[in-house]
């Protein structure tokens, strides 16, 4: 679970996430050096939850998916079987993490996707209608130029098998922001593994703004062309719904 000033959403999913019962479930907490004291939140909860909760602090914010990258790596190397990537503003609904798993175990996937576009999957209702289109033909776009065959290639709610995350390649991601979402399961599905979608509400943060800026869009719209020109395998066909 990134984090970047996320004091006020941090305590509420910690808690969500501990309160699941699922035996071995451990949260990490990847905070940027927040300004609002959010590293300081999470080494509390940590002591709330010793063994359950840790905190791997970095000294500046270098975007989400460095932030993402050093987390799932520094899980993998602590015997993680399944990595689970969410993030902490309440968008990504606590309750479906079962779901996602038990989907995992069932059929053998090397991701499961938390998809806002697949049959049953809804956005949350504050979504205005440009954020809305955006976000519909931001997958479009993608689904385009890098034939992954998912619906939802833009989703930060992943659960993935331990070996699809090392197969992916995590020393090699181009992306620093968003686009690292799309880039990592490229990466997977090229790599032969299959993508299982489940439908979720996706919500609205619970408090504090989008860390989603004109900057960001830009690299989102760019990053996919040089996922295809520099990639050096061919995409599979992985993706289940």
């Amino acid at each position: 679970m990134p984090t970047y000033n996320e004091a006020e959403n941090l305590p509420g999913m910690a808690e969500a996430l501990m309160g699941l019962g699922l035996e071995g479930l451990r949260l990490l907490v990847v905070d940027d050096n927040s300004p609002d004291g959010t590293g300081q939140v999470a080494e509390q909860l940590a002591g709330k939850y010793p063994g359950r909760i840790d905190v791997l602090h970095r000294t500046a914010k270098e975007g989400l998916g460095r932030a993402y990258a050093a987390g799932m790596t520094r899980a993998v190397e602590d015997g993680a079987d399944y990595v689970l990537q969410m993030d902490a503003d309440g968008s990504h609904p606590v309750e479906y993490v079962p779901q996602m798993l038990g989907s995992a175990l069932a059929t053998g996937s090397g991701l499961v996707v938390g998809s806002r576009y697949v049959c049953g999957g809804r956005l949350a209702s504050e979504w205005g209608l440009h954020r809305r289109l955006l976000s519909r033909w931001a997958n479009r776009y993608v689904s385009a130029v890098l034939h992954t065959g998912l619906r939802d290639a833009t989703a930060g709610f992943v659960l993935w098998r331990a070996d699809t995350v090392r197969a992916a390649r995590l020393d090699q991601v181009r992306s620093g922001g968003y686009s690292f979402q799309v880039e990592l399961k490229y990466q997977a599905v090229s790599a032969g593994f299959t993508a299982l979608e489940i439908p979720i509400h996706f919500e609205e943060r619970r408090v504090g703004a989008s860390k989603m800026t004109a900057a960001v869009q830009v690299e989102s719209a760019i990053m996919p062309w040089r996922i295809r020109l520099a990639g050096v395998r061919t995409p599979g066909r992985g993706a289940r719904r």
